[in-house]
């Protein structure tokens, strides 16, 4: 008989444990008037955080909204596997546009449900990286400058990973995509591209900006249901691992992403009108190498014989996540010591 491997993702109890909680103090999906806004039959990959991502985020949405939520949502991977013709997964209105008009969409919707007095309905704009750092930059600018009343939500799985894990403006230095190949002088995707949409939507002072991973999904949660209590233009940032671009496990997901905020190459944080107003520290500080490891994009820095450039490279990586820890404040004073590359955190 074939078997497969199954394996627990959160770290703690979640599920089971809420039913110990009060029921407002119990997570959207512990909750048996859950929306499930993405129901099954949908085809996304094992284990990917993007299905994962969207799930919570639009069952929260629905929560803080009573149900009165549209969602418009660009071409990407979270369109293709949710909507193959004839079927589709969504158990709300939701509306698909093209790759690079998701914001404007999002806010054209808005503007008409304002014009028809419909202030209750809420409207949630959806796309990848690809949509959203790069084709939808623009628009996504100009929701930001309008301050239409929109939260946009970019899950950032770091590639146009739909069309075969392409580079995008979010893909990390030194990742090996298909068009970043690890060869060359520069391994992979060079130092120096791409761009911080978060910090972006930041300088356009929006009422809110907030990053968030899946690794915390109580945290994702929280977020997006602050996000709904605001008016005006808000902006939430989901890291989500893509076991197939990145060549993860795809029973790691959570620990990738978890890796990700704790090594300091990606921040969590809250800002409210281009002031950041609270982060989430780092619990256990690791080094980039941990994260690094457990993904085939970076294997070039590790298979032998080593490139002699590969712990230069390693260590430039290192050098932006402690920027980013210096600049967030992400590590407090009782900061627990640092664990070895080969801790799984299971």
């Amino acid at each position: 008989m074939a078997q497969q491997e199954i394996k627990l993702y959160q770290v703690d109890t979640f599920v089971v444990g809420n039913r110990l909680l009060d029921p407002d103090q119990r997570s959207v999906q512990a909750r048996m008037d859950r929306s499930n806004s993405i129901t099954s039959g949908h085809r996304a990959c094992q284990g990917c955080g993007e299905v994962l991502g969207a799930r919570y985020v639009l069952d929260a949405a629905m929560r803080a909204t009573g149900g009165k939520l549209v969602a418009a949502n660009a071409t990407g991977c979270l369109e293709v596997f949710t909507t193959p013709y004839p079927e589709t997964s969504w158990q709300l209105p939701w509306l698909h546009s093209l790759f690079g008009n998701s914001p404007a969409v999002a806010s054209g919707i808005a503007a008409a449900l304002r014009a028809q007095g419909r202030t209750d309905i809420r409207v949630i704009g959806q796309a990848g990286d690809g949509g959203a750092v790069d084709i939808g930059f623009g628009c996504l600018s100009g929701m930001f400058e309008r301050n239409d009343d929109v939260l946009f939500v970019c899950y950032d799985n770091e590639g146009y990973m739909n069309t075969g894990v392409q580079r995008s403006g979010a893909t990390p230095p030194a990742a090996r995509t298909a068009n970043t190949k690890p060869v060359g002088a520069e391994p992979g995707n060079v130092f120096g591209q791409g761009k911080s949409v978060p910090l972006i939507a930041m300088a356009h002072e929006i009422p809110y900006v907030a990053t968030a991973t899946v690794a915390e999904l109580r945290d994702l949660e929280a977020k997006v249901e602050k996000a709904m209590t605001m008016r005006g233009a808000r902006y939430l940032h989901v890291l989500v691992p893509c076991p197939l671009g990145w060549g993860s496990a795809s029973s790691d997901t959570i620990n990738v992403a978890r890796l990700a905020k704790e090594t300091g190459l990606f921040p969590v944080f809250e800002a409210e009108r281009g002031r950041v107003t609270s982060v989430s520290k780092i619990r256990r500080r690791q080094p980039v190498e941990a994260y690094l490891r457990r993904q085939k994009r970076f294997a070039h820095l590790f298979a032998e014989p080593r490139r002699d450039d590969a712990a230069e490279v390693i260590a430039r990586l290192q050098a932006q996540a402690d920027r980013n820890i210096e600049r967030f404040g992400l590590v407090g004073p009782d900061e627990t010591e640092t664990r070895g590359a080969d801790d799984d955190r299971d």
